[in-house]
């Protein structure tokens, strides 16, 4: 019986993908093979020696320590593009919202005490005039499952489109409209751009990518939404060009204390991905990673590992969590040949600094041989499946 805690509340219709006969499923389970959690901050979290693996219900993963999970062999999964209709529609909400004074408007109509509420509308309604977005270049940074939904349903609202996104890949490319341009660089779409939208993750290389530099490259009364990291957005440099009219409105998915007090800021309590719809998606997504990687050892959308899988058509299945360095196979193989077994299938697969290797072989290996691999350098966990 394996079995999986919840570290957060999951949605049901994901946690009832698990068999019950063959897996408990509660946030009381002690000692799990895996584990499904949501925004819970695991950086401080014990690892119990059975754990297995980590399915993050969303696609962020910054409340896990990656690295950490690496080097015990406990592959960590997210759930890329579960969420990213409901972030689309938020953008596309956003875009609205940077343009046509809706939420000042509101809130000026709730201070009306006028018995005539028409007359008084007609009156002062003037001051929140805005402005449209067709016609308007949107310049979309990081093009995957968000980025790219986005981007097409700007441009069937008659938005020109340009999106830069060094690392797209070919489904992501194919996905995108032809009508979208190609931006070279970031730079170009700062200097073309009337709107800006960030989806990209947060990393050390874009951490305060939106800064005074790079602002000031921008266009004049620039509109700037981020439903996708707070990190990625230089807090006090975007209060100093709010104040400049540098940029005329900042939309932002991430309160922050410095900026929820400006005139120029729309923030929303982070509500991207926060739709029933969303969040039974990402559930499903995450329970179905761990019943295939736990059941079968196959690898699917696991952000510190490789994707890794292979057909279990043979006897025995070994999979190895193992450093990425030279040799690493050679003796696997090597320890596996001494006991004259021979290997049916196998693949291999690196991601960074770790790799993953699953070996099939005729007939069962004897646990001195599976305790050999796991004694090899730099192998970090070997499992079996039957």
């Amino acid at each position: 019986m394996k079995r999986i805690k919840l570290l957060n509340k999951i949605a049901e219709v994901g946690t009832n993908v698990f068999d019950r006969t063959k897996y408990e499923v509660s946030d009381s389970v002690e000692d799990p093979h895996a584990i499904m959690v949501r925004s819970a901050n695991m950086h401080e979290y014990t690892f119990g020696p059975s754990l297995y693996a980590i399915a993050r219900a969303g696609a962020g993963v910054n409340n896990i320590p990656l690295d950490r999970c690496a080097e015990a062999g406990i592959v960590v999964f997210n759930t890329p593009g579960a969420n990213a209709n409901a972030v689309k529609e938020l953008a596309i909400a956003a875009l609205i919202l940077a343009s046509r004074n809706i939420v000042d408007g509101i809130e000026w109509l709730k201070t009306i005490t006028d018995d005539d509420i028409s007359a008084a509308v007609e009156k002062g309604k003037s001051r929140f005039a805005g402005v449209e977005i067709s016609g308007k270049t949107l310049g979309i940074i990081g093009l995957g499952a968000i980025g790219g939904m986005v981007a097409n349903a700007a441009h069937s609202l008659d938005m020109n489109v340009i999106g830069c996104d060094p690392y797209i890949s070919i489904e992501g490319a194919w996905r995108l409209s032809r009508s979208i341009s190609r931006a070279t660089s970031y730079d170009e779409i700062y200097e073309k751009s009337d709107y800006i939208t960030l989806h990209v993750p947060a990393t050390k290389e874009t951490k305060n990518m939106i800064n005074a530099e790079t602002i000031a490259k921008m266009k004049d009364g620039v509109r700037i939404i981020n439903l996708a990291r707070g990190d990625l957005v230089d807090s006090d440099a975007m209060i100093a060009a709010l104040d400049s009219g540098k940029v005329a409105c900042y939309v932002t998915d991430f309160a922050d204390k410095k900026l929820l007090s400006h005139k120029g800021v729309i923030a929303t309590p982070h509500l991207g991905a926060s739709t029933s719809e969303s969040e039974d998606n990402c559930a499903v997504m995450a329970a179905n990673q761990l019943v295939e990687y736990l059941e079968l050892g196959n690898i699917k959308n696991s952000v510190n590992y490789p994707n890794v899988s292979l057909p279990h058509t043979g006897d025995f299945r070994i999979c190895i969590l193992h450093r990425n360095v030279p040799a690493v196979l050679s003796k696997i193989s090597t320890v596996i040949s001494s006991g004259n077994f021979n290997i049916e299938n196998m693949v291999n697969g690196s991601r960074g600094d770790y790799a993953y290797t699953i070996v099939e072989v005729k007939g069962a290996l004897p646990k001195e041989y599976i305790d050999k691999i796991e004694s090899i350098d730099d192998v970090f966990r070997v499992r079996v499946i039957e």
